[in-house]
């Protein structure tokens, strides 16, 4: 294929460069330009991937007319204004996840995406997946019936990030992260069901929120801890199917559990992936060789490949390829089902998705807020 899809990267901290990294592997996509506040990260992003142009105002890579789509990896309170700003200026969007800090910024975010007619795609890696598209396959061919439950689950033992020595300060801090298990692990799992069962409305949510277990004093102080390390939820959604989540950073468990959808034809569980029928009035239960499955699909149906990766998926759907999944409407609803988690513990009693919306209030800050910079912590 001859045509190149011209990007424009916005932030080149640690998730931008992972973002490049990706690009440098995808033929049919060249990184022209890369904008950061610090200008020693724009400089050292130029260098590693042969980057033209760097500049610390990301405005003068918007109004850059030989530029098709832009890519935001900020933090997650300046992703609503980056990315509207850059629909505005008539690029397509590839975003970051979770789509924004509170519900109302992005759905501002996918409004600008009509209003503006370019596309939105944010970054969902567990869509795809072997498992994700052979589950899907199984789904759409009506394997499992009517679907009447779903469990989105996800789990670390003790991988809270920086307090437990992976990742940055920036994801516990909630003036910059905004939430915490349930944004960093939760839009994963819960965006994969979603986009397993349809994407239904969301009714009503009751959830809780917990940080129960010790972590180093002096990260916890150095980071300014302040979000959750476990969201509990349970959503009832339209379509009489309850869904129920827990997401966990730490916990003194093993975590031998997995999500799950539930039908009147059949179940399935998705790690390892695993489909659960009956057949001659007998229970049957079936391992399911997604890999093997891919490999057939990735040889007889070109298109295939263009499901390989997030960003793969994105410049396919650019170039015309393939249709982009909604991956924004994904993420909009899981926003919706988080920040009913949040809205639920502090009232104490069910939400609706009505007084959910109602509650919202924009978290968005200025692009140009200085990053924070922590220095090296104490012990």
């Amino acid at each position: 294929m001859d045509k190149q899809i011209r990007i424009g990267l916005i932030g080149a901290g640690q998730i931008g460069n992972q973002h490049l990294e990706g690009y440098s592997k995808i033929a049919e996509a060249r990184v022209v330009a890369v904008a950061d506040l610090l200008e020693e990260r724009v400089t050292a992003a130029k260098s590693k991937y042969d980057i033209p142009e760097g500049y610390t105002d990301y405005r003068l890579l918007l109004a850059r007319g030989d530029i098709d789509a832009v890519d935001v990896c900020v933090h997650n309170n300046k992703h609503a204004p980056l990315t509207i700003a850059s629909l505005e200026a008539g690029k397509h969007v590839y975003c970051e996840k979770p789509m924004a800090g509170a519900y109302r910024d992005a759905a501002s975010m996918l409004e600008a995406s009509r209003s503006c007619d370019r596309m939105l795609h944010i970054q969902l890696g567990t869509l795809y997946s072997a498992e994700a598209r052979a589950a899907r396959r199984l789904i759409e061919d009506g394997q499992l019936g009517r679907i009447y439950y779903a469990r989105s689950f996800g789990f670390r033992r003790r991988g809270r990030p920086f307090v437990d020595g992976y990742g940055s300060p920036a994801f516990v801090d909630r003036s910059i992260a905004a939430g915490g298990a349930l944004f960093d692990m939760g839009i994963y799992h819960i965006a994969q069901i979603l986009h397993l069962i349809g994407n239904p409305d969301v009714l009503t949510v009751t959830g809780s929120t917990h940080q129960e277990l010790d972590m180093y004093e002096d990260r916890r102080e150095f980071s300014n801890f302040s979000v959750e390390e476990m969201a509990l939820g349970w959503v009832r959604l339209k379509g009489g199917i309850s869904l129920d989540i827990e997401e966990t950073w730490a916990a003194h468990h093993d975590g031998q559990e997995s999500s799950k959808i539930l039908g009147s034809q059949g179940g399935i569980r998705l790690d390892p992936l695993t489909f659960f029928t009956s057949k001659s009035d007998l229970p049957l239960t079936a391992a399911i060789d997604a890999k093997s499955a891919d490999y057939r699909w990735h040889a007889c149906f070109p298109d295939t490949a263009w499901y390989d990766s997030s960003q793969r998926h994105w410049i396919g759907a650019l170039l015309g390829q393939v249709p982009l999944l909604p991956t924004a409407e994904y993420a909009l609803n899981t926003a919706l089902i988080s920040e009913g988690i949040y809205l639920s513990t502090s009232e104490g009693h069910e939400v609706t998705g009505e007084q959910i919306l109602q509650a919202s209030k924009s978290k968005a800050v200025d692009p140009f807020t200085p990053e924070k910079i922590w220095k090296q912590a104490s012990a």
